[in-house]
């Protein structure tokens, strides 16, 4: 699969790469790129959702009444859950909600989304680029010329660029990451990805094994 490297400006250097079709052209395999989401989203949960349950709230432990002869239910401490402030019955607790997920399968993934983006003609191959300072405005520029400016997008460099990493960080729809943080999701949830040239080689090499 071949496409044309374009410059910042949206326009053909009038040379081509040759994307791998192990990579580009499989036949996407949904199971694998659904537990490969389904853990991503896992991952960002914290797990520090907690209630004070009825050992943990501070209040007497004295019985509020005596047990018969009241007309009412029987009830012991302030602290119970059926009176306000008491403690929660079965609250949350901390819980760890990371997935495990074989390196097979996360490889599998990967190269499903980026062949079902390949196939909706949604990728792009610019030309290594930086900035000479951390601009935004530069960095929307880019977006016109490629024909990003409202859609989202995922820059995918070969190294850490810090000027163009700041650049992009205040546009919401627009993410910059490197090859090696590529992710299943992210590549779902954009609408472009735009692939540096220099990205090409380590991203091939990291799903080819």
């Amino acid at each position: 699969m071949k496409l044309a490297v374009l410059d910042i400006k949206g326009k053909e250097t009038g040379r081509k790469v040759d994307l791998s079709d192990a990579v580009f052209a499989i036949e996407p395999n949904e199971h694998a790129v659904y537990l490969d989401v389904k853990q991503y989203l896992a991952h960002q949960r914290q797990g520090t959702h907690k209630a004070k349950e009825r050992a943990e709230i501070a209040g007497s432990t004295r019985k509020i009444k005596k047990q018969k002869g009241t007309g009412t239910a029987r009830a012991g401490s302030i602290k119970s859950p059926i009176f306000r402030g008491g403690g929660r019955i079965f609250g949350p607790r901390p819980k760890d909600y990371t997935q495990k997920l074989n390196k097979n399968v996360k490889r599998l993934a990967r190269k499903s989304a980026l062949s079902i983006k390949s196939k909706e003609e949604a990728i792009l191959v610019v030309e290594d680029f930086n900035f000479d300072a951390p601009k935004t405005k530069d960095f929307v520029g880019v977006l016109k010329s490629l024909g990003l400016e409202n859609k989202k997008s995922l820059f995918v460099l070969g190294d850490s660029n810090n000027s163009v990493y700041l650049s992009s960080r205040n546009l919401k729809g627009s993410e910059v990451i490197t090859s090696s943080e590529i992710s299943t999701y992210k590549i779902l949830n954009a609408n472009n990805i735009v692939l540096l040239e220099g990205a090409l080689e380590g991203l091939e090499s990291n799903l080819i094994k």
